[in-house]
């Protein structure tokens, strides 16, 4: 479900992989009409019963998708390093690269989704996973 709030931070957002990120905002709002977005972290953030993505959004080289507890799903996406608390990320740095990772972010909100309504509802996201990216 698109939001004003991210419309007006995207409207905002000064940066070269602008196109990109906003690509694959509009991916992420395609994988399924249940998931929304809202700014969290000073940033857009995807969620469905709790935070599937967030972008990190000083990256000027690459766009940096973050996947907070893609770690715990049941499966283990190709493609995705690991990252703080349970996290797991995607670098990409084209639009093409974005429709080539298409059907794996579905994948992956897919899995998130039916985790969420399954063995994972019970589980308690406490919502403390800012964005932490590091470069090594």
């Amino acid at each position: 479900m698109r939001d004003a709030e991210v419309d007006l931070w995207m409207g905002r957002y000064d940066n070269p992989m602008k196109d990109v990120v906003q690509h694959l905002r509009w991916i992420l709002l395609a994988s399924d009409d249940r998931v929304s977005e809202s700014i969290k972290w000073s940033t857009p953030t995807f969620s469905y019963r709790g935070d599937i993505a967030s972008f990190y959004p000083k990256g000027s080289m690459e766009a940096v998708l973050v996947f907070h507890k893609a770690g715990l799903l049941p499966v283990a996406f190709e493609g995705l390093e690991p990252a703080p608390r349970g996290g797991r990320v995607m670098r990409l740095i084209s639009i093409a690269e974005a429709e080539d990772r298409r059907d794996t972010i579905d994948d992956i909100v897919r899995t998130w989704i039916a985790w969420r309504e399954g063995a994972g509802r019970d589980i308690v996201l406490d919502g403390t996973d800012a964005p932490a990216i590091s470069r090594a």
